[in-house]
């Protein structure tokens, strides 16, 4: 996994949770084990006593061989101790001398009527399974039989499943690091494009898509990315666009500035009334530029959050209304019909009268700007609970494609012919961030070359 850390990281965490899981499943199936053949040998063992018992109760002469030869023949040691700690009766490979395994608290039980059970170490190492039961003569407890059975065969027994279970469990982990190693390099190879391509993005190459299809959420996050990407490239062409477009509007201004400056300057006109126009027309250019300073300043401090609203009763009608005697003049010069209208009854709206002008005298100057015939409309419609102001022309339209960015900084639409209408691409953009700032909402429908509808909405 060289050069993939996630993937890597991934295979610890697939390889982590195997082990636990195979250690966990490996003690259990040890414990299962080891409690079956313990279980196993108790109930062999006691029965084993219970024989030996019976027959140590018989009255017949011969059992003490009997038990001796029996207990040789299924490989366990017998003791027949007295109640004085006296072995009555000895049979098997165990020492007869070695009397550790007999404790007063397990004598006193069988001689209460009782047995006992329990694991038993010699001073050898070697380790027995040990039952006691009480040897009776009618009501009374003459003795106590001890058998103790080996563990030696239950022990390999048990190594033998032990070593069955290392090598099973080494085999699985051997096949589980490979299997592991091939899901983290799947499931790490989109992470590891996504890391390619997002390091492309943030070096310049815009044009880096990533083609991860997945419908879960490494495709989310890829879709996400090429989003991304799109918009910064989106935001990339339209910067450099309005970069150029603000050269041209300020060196155009400039050129006149510093043109008709130069010839006041130095005299080079003919009548004062010349004067008196070359003056009007670096008047008016140094308005342009001022115009466009004021856009973009007004709009740095919009994106930084930093414009006052001084909150008011504002009469929407009587807003708009001044706002369409201030452009029936521009109407009327390019030829269009200016109409207004309004519908259910008006009422005072909070908000900040200024903006609100503004944000009515850019949609009507837009409107204007972009319409070569036929009519602009204004419609002032008043609810219960909102006042909406609606804007409609029948102008060159906004192409369907163009309509998702017409309010992004620096964005122009009918580039081809912006010089024709003029604007920097800003205007949209002041007015949606304005209706943001005062609560309202904005939305604008077009067709190319079938008008434009916009539509602002104040609560109140």
């Amino acid at each position: 996994m060289k050069n993939n850390i996630i993937g890597f990281k991934l295979g610890v965490v697939i390889m982590s949770v195997f082990l636990i899981v195979l250690l966990s499943l490996g003690i259990v199936i040890d414990r299962m084990f080891t409690s079956f053949y313990y279980q196993e040998m108790q109930t062999e063992a006691e029965e084993l006593a219970s024989h030996f018992t019976a027959m140590a109760e018989s009255k017949d002469t011969t059992n003490g061989q009997m038990m001796m030869s029996f207990a040789e023949f299924s490989n366990v040691s017998i003791f027949n101790i007295s109640l004085d700690g006296k072995v009555m009766l000895h049979s098997g490979v165990h020492d007869s001398t070695d009397r550790s395994f007999i404790r007063d608290q397990d004598m006193q039980a069988i001689f209460t009527g009782q047995r006992v059970s329990f694991l038993y170490k010699d001073p050898s190492g070697y380790r027995y399974f040990v039952t006691g039961q009480p040897i009776s003569s009618g009501d009374i407890i003459t003795s106590a039989l001890y058998v103790m059975s080996s563990t030696e065969n239950m022990e390999h027994s048990l190594s033998t499943v032990r070593d069955i279970l290392l090598l099973s469990g080494l085999g699985a982990f051997v096949l589980a690091l490979g299997i592991t190693w091939f899901i983290a390099r799947i499931l790490s190879r989109p992470l590891v494009q996504m890391q390619k391509a997002t390091r492309k993005i943030a070096a310049g190459e815009l044009e880096t898509r990533l083609t991860i299809s997945s419908n879960d959420e490494i495709g989310f996050l890829a879709g996400a990315i090429n989003d991304l990407a799109m918009d910064l490239q989106h935001y990339r062409d339209t910067r450099q666009e309005f970069l150029a477009n603000i050269s041209h509007e300020l060196r155009t201004p400039i050129t006149y500035l510093q043109g008709y400056a130069k010839v006041v300057k130095g005299g080079l006109y003919e009548t004062e009334e010349e004067k008196i126009l070359y003056l009007d027309i670096i008047d008016q250019e140094a308005h342009r530029i001022q115009h466009l300073v004021d856009d973009l300043f007004e709009l740095a401090k919009m994106e930084e959050g930093k414009i006052p609203l001084n909150l008011e009763e504002v009469d929407l009608a009587l807003l708009v209304d001044q706002a369409v005697r201030k452009v029936e003049l521009t109407a009327k010069e390019k030829g269009l019909q200016l109409n207004s209208s309004c519908t259910g009854e008006p009422f005072g709206l909070q908000g900040d009268g200024k903006r609100m002008e503004q944000i009515v005298m850019n949609l009507l100057e837009n409107a204007i700007r972009y319409t070569d015939a036929g009519e602009v409309s204004v419609q002032l419609d008043f609810r219960v609970d909102s006042a909406a102001f609606i804007v409609e022309d029948t102008g060159i339209g906004i192409p369907e494609e163009e309509l998702p960015y017409i309010f992004d900084r620096f964005y122009r639409v009918e580039k081809s012919r912006s010089r024709q209408y003029g604007g920097t691409g800003l205007g949209l953009s002041i007015v949606n961030k304005l209706v943001e700032l005062l609560g309202g909402e904005i939305e604008i429908t077009s067709r190319a070359g079938a008008g434009t509808r916009c539509r602002v909405v104040f609560y109140k």
